[in-house]
Order: structure tokens, then C-alpha cells, then sequence
């Protein structure tokens, strides 16, 4: 049976209701603004629902314009869904083989790991630069891949839900006869799947908003990403606002769908957490 619903609950509800809409207004005005005409952007008070709809017109100029959309989400999508797979994997396999695999000095490999993440990655650019202009991989999107497939964090944050495991389950499965490989796609992995699913979702925006990596290992306009092409078009239609509103809208519709799609992963990931402690 539900709980009745006390004052208390409904007035802090109505609270947080305001506050999200808060928050919410500036996209919101980015979303009615992507649908007018450029004269009715600055309107005050605001229109919200466009007095001329020009919607058509303002994205069909931005996917297929001077600077065209299409083009560099492709280059966003394979980079991220590709580096999104490979990070997950690197990382599921790395946190079950620290955490569920003895041998000797696995505490100080994981260690010596770890320390690598209190390095900031602006200290490593150079080097990483000079390295990769003398194997090859400047200037194409390999190279981004590689960047963002090796995770530190996302090795720790899966590690510490298959240490949440418990060890029975393995020795169990080691009597029947699994070796580590079946262990860990037909037992481990199940039991983690929403912290995976979540580091998955963390994973694919981190590599969907880098600019700092994609500014500095790409230099042809073709293999540009979605921050660099937003800088772009920026600069190129800076004094037409409807149309960097809807180039933004554009930018972060795919992070909504995949929020949305997963945030039941999220949750179930967060709440796995709390409980393992």
C-alpha cells in the first residue's frame, strides 16, 4: 500500500518542482529560441511558445549549411560509441582481475594504477602529442580512440562493486569447473551490470563533450567532433542566435536519449553502491 501523502512530503515536493524548472529554463529558452526567427530571439518578456516558427529552416541550415551537422555527428558517434565499448571492456576485465584474481603484487600494480590518476592529463600533452605525431596518430580519429579507452577511474569505480561480490560465488563456480573467463561473462558481469551500464552512460558523455583532446590531436575540418564544430559554427554564425540555439540543441539531444534510455541503470548503479557499503 502506498504511504499517504503528508503535507510535509507534498510542500517539499512543490519545492523541488520549482527548483527543477529552475534549472530547467535555460534550455528550455535554448529550445524556443532554435525555433524562431532571429528577430524574435531577444524578445522581452520572453516568448515562449515562437510567434513565427522558423524551426525548418533553422536546423535544415544547420545539418546541411555552410557548416554542415551531419557530418561531424558521425565523426562524434563512431568515436564515442567505439571508445565507450573498448573502456568498458578494458575496464570490467581490469577491475574483475584486481579484485577477483590473486597473484603476486596485484596490491601494488593496482597501486602504482591508481597513482597514475593523480597525474592531470594537461601535464601529459605534450609528450602524448610529440608521441603520437611520430607513430602516426595525430590528425585521425584512432587516436582519439586510444585516449579515452583506458580508464583509471572507470578500472576503480567497476572494482569496487565485483570487491562487493562475494567470494563464494567464485569458488563455486571454480569447483564446478569455470575458469575465469566463463567466471566473469556468466557470473561477475551479470551482478555489476547496472554499475557497468552506468560507467557506460559517464563514459559515453565524457567522450561526447571532450574539446580538449579533439582541439589538440585534429587539425582537418572533416574529422572535426561535435565541440569543435560548435566553436566553428559559432564564430562562423555568432551574430545569428536561432541558429547557434538550435546547433546546441543538436549537440545535446543525443546525451538526453541516452540519459533517458539508461537512467534506470543509473539509479539501480547508485543505489548498488550505497547498499555494498
Amino acid at each position: 500500500m502506498r504511504e499517504p501523502l503528508s503535507l510535509k512530503k507534498l510542500i517539499f515536493t512543490i519545492i523541488m518542482f520549482a527548483v527543477s524548472l529552475v534549472f530547467l529554463m535555460p534550455f528550455f529558452w535554448m529550445l524556443s529560441a532554435s525555433f524562431k526567427i532571429e528577430s524574435e530571439v531577444f524578445n522581452y518578456p520572453i516568448n515562449w511558445i515562437p510567434k513565427h516558427w522558423n524551426a525548418i529552416s533553422n536546423y535544415k541550415e544547420v545539418w546541411f549549411g555552410q557548416y554542415p551537422f551531419y557530418l561531424y555527428y558521425w565523426n562524434s558517434i563512431k568515436i564515442t560509441v567505439v571508445t565507450t565499448i573498448i573502456s568498458v571492456t578494458v575496464s570490467a576485465l581490469a577491475a574483475y582481475g584486481f579484485s577477483k584474481v590473486q597473484f603476486a603484487a596485484s596490491k601494488w600494480l593496482f597501486l602504482i594504477v591508481l597513482t597514475t590518476y593523480m597525474v592531470p592529463s594537461q601535464a601529459v600533452l605534450v609528450p602524448q602529442f610529440i608521441l603520437y605525431r611520430s607513430i602516426g596518430l595525430f590528425d585521425n580519429h584512432l587516436g582519439l580512440i586510444l585516449i579515452g579507452s583506458f580508464s583509471v577511474l572507470g578500472t576503480f569505480m567497476l572494482r569496487q562493486f565485483f570487491m562487493g561480490l562475494h567470494n563464494d560465488f567464485i569458488e563455486s563456480a571454480k569447483i564446478d569447473g569455470a575458469g575465469h573467463w566463463k567466471i566473469f561473462w556468466n557470473i561477475a558481469l551479470p551482478l555489476v551490470r547496472p554499475a557497468v551500464a552506468t560507467y557506460a552512460i559517464l563514459r559515453f558523455i565524457w567522450t561526447w563533450n571532450d574539446y580538449q583532446n579533439a582541439l589538440i590531436f585534429l587539425r582537418t575540418d572533416k574529422l572535426f567532433t561535435i565541440p569543435l564544430a560548435m566553436q566553428k559554427f559559432t564564430s562562423l554564425s555568432g551574430e545569428f542566435y536561432s541558429l547557434i540555439m538550435a546547433a546546441a540543441v543538436s549537440a545535446i539531444l543525443p546525451l538526453l536519449i541516452i540519459f533517458i534510455i539508461g537512467q534506470k541503470s543509473v539509479i539501480e548503479g547508485i543505489a548498488m553502491g550505497g547498499v555494498k557499503g
